[in-house]
């Protein structure tokens, strides 16, 4: 396996402590999934006597929702979490995305891209891979087409991370996941190139998150490798699905958090975290519940699951 120790960086501010954070985006009310993600990489930030950061990613106007930032930062109040410094709004960093993307071009490893969703599905017709583009723009574009997106030379070794959870992994990024979108038809800056300059420049030393994002992983740790940053470790904690096997979303009307029932849903997030709560802690105060939960947090009791059931 490749040396994953970090690379040096002017660019790069990691402090010597954990840093932590926790980054919901603004696109509707805080769910059980949310708490399970929170309250996992809260938990491990202050067990390690680090920081916890909470940035907001607000990053994709059309789908967010009026309040919603708002009321998730009221949400993490009402149930006892205390984040480090000042949230931090994406929308706010549109000049560090710019300027991490002139860096990427300079490279000559970025390309426009004409292609739209109906002509890659078409180019992949009976391959079974009709979600990964197969660098149709990379060798330039035609006198009569147009650029729509900016997409990034997904070629070159394969991507080695040790998950603390999941466990190894491996992506051969042009052929599994092929070269994602860096700059999006619209103007606005694609999740990937956003999450992985700022997880870098924040000085995040550890990401933990739902393994539902473990496939953007690699695609974040190629832009902090092309733009000569650190990489975080990366832990993805198993994702709640409901009984029909699908992951708590807003787009499956996840029910939101009810405050008035915090000290029993963190309970019941560090039980699906494998930290087994007293039942007698189930209706304690947050502040208890939360004294008990720092000092017996366990990282290893969390289930090596891709999903639990909830």
């Amino acid at each position: 396996m490749p040396d994953q120790s970090p690379r040096p960086s002017p660019l790069d501010p990691r402090p010597s402590i954990y840093r932590g954070r926790f980054a919901p985006s603004p696109t509707g009310p805080l769910h059980f999934g949310s708490l399970i993600a929170a309250v996992g990489s809260y938990l491990e930030a202050k067990s390690q006597q680090g920081e916890w950061l909470l940035r907001i990613d607000d990053i994709d106007p059309p789908r967010e929702v009026a309040g919603a930032g708002d009321a998730i930062l009221r949400t993490l109040e009402n149930f006892g979490f205390e984040w480090d410094g000042p949230v931090t709004y994406q929308s706010r960093r549109h000049a560090i995305y710019l300027d991490a993307l002139a860096t990427l071009q300079d490279t000559g490893r970025v390309y426009p891209c004409a292609c739209s969703r109906k002509r890659i599905a078409e180019s992949q017709a009976g391959s079974g891979n009709k979600s990964i583009y197969p660098g149709t723009c990379r060798a330039g574009l035609g006198p009569d087409q147009t650029p729509r997106m900016l997409r990034i030379d997904s070629r070159g070794p394969a991507i080695h991370f040790a998950d603390r959870i999941q466990g190894p992994c491996v992506y051969e990024l042009e052929t599994e996941l092929g070269d994602f979108v860096v700059r999006r038809a619209d103007g606005l800056f694609a999740y990937q190139l956003a999450t992985g300059v700022d997880d870098a420049l924040q000085g995040i030393s550890e990401v933990v998150r739902g393994r539902d994002l473990l496939d953007s992983t690699p695609c974040q740790i190629l832009i902090q490798q092309r733009l000569d940053l650190a990489t975080p470790v990366y832990a993805h904690l198993p994702v709640a699905v409901n009984q029909q096997g699908q992951k708590l979303s807003k787009q499956n009307l996840a029910p939101a958090l009810d405050t008035d029932q915090a000290p029993a849903l963190l309970w019941q997030a560090l039980n699906f975290l494998g930290q087994n709560a007293p039942s007698e802690l189930r209706n304690t105060s947050l502040d208890m519940l939360w004294q008990w939960a720092f000092r017996q947090w366990q990282p290893n009791n969390i289930p090596r699951r891709q999903t639990i059931q909830t």
